[in-house]
């Protein structure tokens, strides 16, 4: 019987300066028999725009490459030559990821998997294969939402900005892990794998003009588990980016700024809000209880009683469970946390020191932790501490994944 085969989906805009370091990591895997898709892609718009036509000058020179590129299986889709850019009302990056997933669905087979990337991704030799070894491990897994770690670069400003936007990921993450919460994944678009046949089942990707990869989790998280650890890290690119409207770039070109509102570490009391109203999901099916969320529920749902209607259509607790986290799902968490941070902030330095006073009060961090200023704090603290969350982060991974059944 043939194994299943790996299909990479890769868009790329504006990538000629980046994407040949991604296909050389894929000309030195170990793993034989993969497919590359590639989208070319930007608007139309863009060859009538004096501002914008050095992307689809860019992009030739990146379709020029791919035509000549010694990688056996590479694909690419052109939307990016003049008369087949995206037409108005197409949605960036997430169309590109859409495009490349429904082309891969109509040639695959149901138990191959399609492994979602970027053009400025990096990682080992063996990437492939472990992704493979995982679905192959745990055949009912939806989705792999694998390890990633942003390596530094020369420029300081910048290493400050990705490091702080990552601890920002892991903080988060982390805390939902805590919460009880299964959407305690990281969304990165070059750093998530599905099988074919879960794409199909919750219908494809959703384009977006940015969190398509969010969306792409979530959804496939409500209709399965998805696994969280690989015995390989992919590194995504570090740096500025304003491609897409939220992710990695826009946060490190608000951090350069010094604007980090939108990515605050929120209060830990919040999670624990969180918590305890996923805790009093399973007492809710025999009646309604109070919990820590009714007035945001109530408010954005716009119904006195969220758990009555749930009763009603589900009869077994734990399917009763289940749709609890369908109902209060990693976006109306997410918009539970910013309602009531924007009500009482606190400071980030503080939240974090909270965090590892509860959870990890014998962390091996140095004591100046104690004095953090992601302000500044030197670069050497914060990468520690970003690589102390990643370990941590990769432990509970890990363990979660012996014991997925």
């Amino acid at each position: 019987m043939q194994s299943p085969t790996l299909h990479v989906a890769l868009p790329a805009m504006n990538e000629r300066h980046y994407i040949e370091n991604t296909l050389d990591c894929l000309r030195k895997q170990r793993l034989k028999g993969f497919h590359t898709w590639i989208c070319v892609n930007q608007p139309e718009s863009y060859w009538q725009n004096p501002d914008k036509q050095h992307i689809c000058h860019n992009n030739a020179q990146t379709l020029e490459l791919l035509r000549s590129y010694p990688l056996e299986n590479l694909h690419f889709l052109d939307y990016s030559s003049q008369g087949k850019g995206w037409q108005e009302g197409k949605l960036g990056v997430g169309m590109a990821r859409k495009t490349l997933m429904d082309t891969i669905m109509q040639v695959a087979q149901k138990d191959d998997s399609i492994v979602s990337m970027d053009a400025d991704t990096v990682f080992g030799e063996n990437y492939l294969g472990s992704v493979a070894d995982t679905f192959a491990r745990h055949p009912k897994a939806h989705a792999l939402a694998n390890p990633y770690y942003h390596p530094l670069v020369e420029e300081e400003e910048l290493n400050r900005a990705i490091l702080r936007y990552e601890i920002y990921m892991r903080y988060y993450a982390l805390n939902m892990y805590f919460a009880g919460s299964p959407y305690c994944f990281t969304p990165l678009g070059s750093a998530m794998s599905a099988p074919v046949w879960a794409v199909k089942k919750i219908g494809g990707l959703t384009p977006k003009k940015s969190g398509e990869d969010f969306y792409f989790l979530q959804k496939l998280t409500k209709a399965g588990r998805i696994i969280r650890y690989n015995s390989e890290t992919i590194y995504p690119g570090t740096r500025a980016s304003d491609r897409v409207f939220f992710g990695t770039g826009p946060a490190v070109i608000k951090g350069l700024e010094g604007q980090w509102s939108a990515y605050p570490l929120f209060n830990l009391h919040l999670f624990e809000d969180v918590k305890n109203t996923i805790e009093r999901f399973p007492v809710q099916f025999e009646k309604t209880h109070p919990t820590p969320m009714d007035a945001f529920l109530k408010e954005h749902l716009r119904c006195d009683d969220i758990y009555a209607p749930l009763r009603a259509n589900h009869n077994k607790p734990e399917r009763f469970i289940k749709a609890c986290h369908e109902k209060i799902d990693g976006l109306r968490i997410l918009q539970f946390l910013k309602a009531k941070h924007a009500e009482e902030p606190m400071q980030d330095e503080r939240n974090l020191k909270l965090f590892l006073e509860r959870y990890y009060p014998d962390n091996p961090l140095p004591k100046e932790i104690m004095d953090i200023d992601f302000s500044h704090s030197s670069v050497e603290l914060l990468n520690k501490i970003r690589k102390f969350l990643f370990e941590c982060e990769l432990e509970i991974q890990k363990n979660d994944a012996e014991h997925y059944r």
